[in-house]
């Protein structure tokens, strides 16, 4: 399984979607909204920028962990818990693109069912 890839029946690459203000809903509830989405082979991911949720702090979650997306209700659901996410490793704007982070990100997210 491809961490950093949409699932097969999530995301097909020959539709444009551009999931920039989607609302962002863990298995527990909204955690928050789309800030930025990537949608490359192998390097995949949403930012979501939390709001008063969590302080008004970003994360960074791998494109695998959304399991649907919602165009009409412009919703993204993930497969992680409000504090599964919470607990995920600090997103910081200068190394979110680093090799490093998304190995731990990935260690992270790969180590929890689902």
């Amino acid at each position: 399984m491809e961490l950093w890839d949409y699932r097969p029946d999530v995301y097909n690459r020959g539709q444009a979607l551009d999931l920039a203000g989607y609302h962002v809903q863990a298995t527990d509830g909204k955690i928050g909204s789309v800030d930025e989405a990537t949608y490359e082979v192998g390097e995949s991911y949403i930012i979501v920028d939390t709001g008063p949720w969590i302080f008004g702090k970003k994360v960074m979650l791998p494109a695998r962990v959304v399991t649907r997306i919602d165009p009409q209700e412009r919703n993204v659901y993930v497969a992680r818990t409000k504090a599964e996410i919470k607990d995920a490793p600090e997103f910081d704007e200068g190394t979110f693109k680093e090799p490093e982070y998304r190995t731990r990100l990935g260690d992270y997210y790969g180590r929890l069912p689902g």
